[in-house]
This record gives C-alpha cells, sequence and structure tokens, in this order.
C-alpha cells in the first residue's frame, strides 16, 4: 500500500490522512521488528516521523489532524476537532518506535502527547479533568468538548500508562547504573 501511494513529499498509504494513522506506522513498525523485515521496519519509521513532522506546530506541541477536514494530500491539514484516540495511537507507535530503534527521542515524543492532555495544545487547555478523573472528547476551533466519553478516558489512561512505563524504565536504568 505505502509503495503504491507514496512519494517523497507524501510518504502516506492514502491520499487523504484521516482517523487514527498511527496505528498504520506503529503496525509496520512492530511487525517489522517482531518477524525482521527491515522494509517494514522502515517504512513505518519513516511515516511515524512524517506524521510527527506534520503535527508538531510552532511552540513545539503537537497539534494532531482534525476531523473536520482531515488532511489530503497537496491540502491543508485540518486543525480541528481534534480527538484523544489520536495521541493514544501516537504515544503506542512512538513507544514501538523505541522497542525497536532504542532511540530515546521516541520517549520524548511520548511525553509530548502527555502534555497535550495537560494543556500543551492549540488552545492551552487541559483535556484531562483532575476533579471527576475522565477527560474532555477533544479540541474543537471554539473550546474543548466538554463531554467525557470512554473513548477519550481510554486514550488519556493508555498515554499515562505509557508515561508510567517510561518513568519505570528510567528508575531501572538510574538503580542499574548505580551498581555498576
Amino acid at each position: 500500500m505505502f509503495q503504491r501511494n507514496a512519494s517523497a513529499d507524501w510518504p502516506w498509504c492514502e491520499d487523504v490522512a484521516t482517523y487514527a494513522n498511527a496505528r498504520l506506522p506503529q503496525a509496520l513498525i512492530g511487525v517489522g521488528r517482531t518477524f525482521e523485515r527491515e522494509d517494514m521496519l522502515g517504512q513505518g519509521l519513516r511515516s511515524l516521523k512524517w506524521l510527527l513532522e506534520v503535527q508538531i506546530v510552532e511552540g513545539g506541541h503537537i497539534s494532531v489532524i482534525g476531523n473536520q477536514g482531515w488532511f489530503p494530500r497537496g491540502g491543508e491539514r485540518a486543525r480541528f476537532d481534534q480527538q484523544p484516540i489520536e495521541l493514544a495511537g501516537l504515544a503506542d507507535a512512538c513507544y514501538e518506535a523505541y522497542l525497536a530503534t532504542g532511540e530515546r527521542r521516541w520517549l520524548g515524543e511520548i511525553a509530548r502527547c502527555f502534555d497535550w492532555f495537560l494543556g500543551r495544545n492549540d488552545l492551552h487547555e487541559a483535556l484531562y479533568d483532575f476533579r471527576t478523573g475522565g477527560c474532555r472528547d477533544g479540541l474543537r476551533s471554539a473550546g474543548t468538548n466538554q463531554n467525557q466519553g470512554a473513548e477519550s478516558t481510554l486514550s488519556w489512561l493508555m498515554v499515562l500508562l505509557r508515561m508510567h512505563e517510561i518513568a519505570k524504565e528510567e528508575d531501572i536504568s538510574r538503580e542499574v547504573g548505580a551498581i555498576v
């Protein structure tokens, strides 16, 4: 799919980047890593890097592709509505990239996804609600979507889990370093 549709300036498998985009690179990276398929691993890493390039904006925060127009080849990337499920997929793909490469930059990208939920986003508004434990359903041009659905809350929890895994790994690294 990628080989038929991708080009140097559009390294994507379709003519429109839409929903759950990072799940495609995640799958390619995971399969490439597991079955030692360098072609799949390479394509997965290239497409994930491209997704990050087009979604990290001035100021260094993530602005995921919005569902009010998506991102067509040769067109403009829709800024809104941004949905939490996109960040969960992106964090998972970055974690898979970290497992495949050992490059710490991927851990920083997971932290960037985490920060999006806490207000480092286009609207500078937190989506995670510390009072209810829920997560708002997304960023709209007029503000946050105040609904706190299961999909959004689970997306937040998945990114939180990735952050916990990173912190646990960091603790283990420090302990090993202290012993050695």
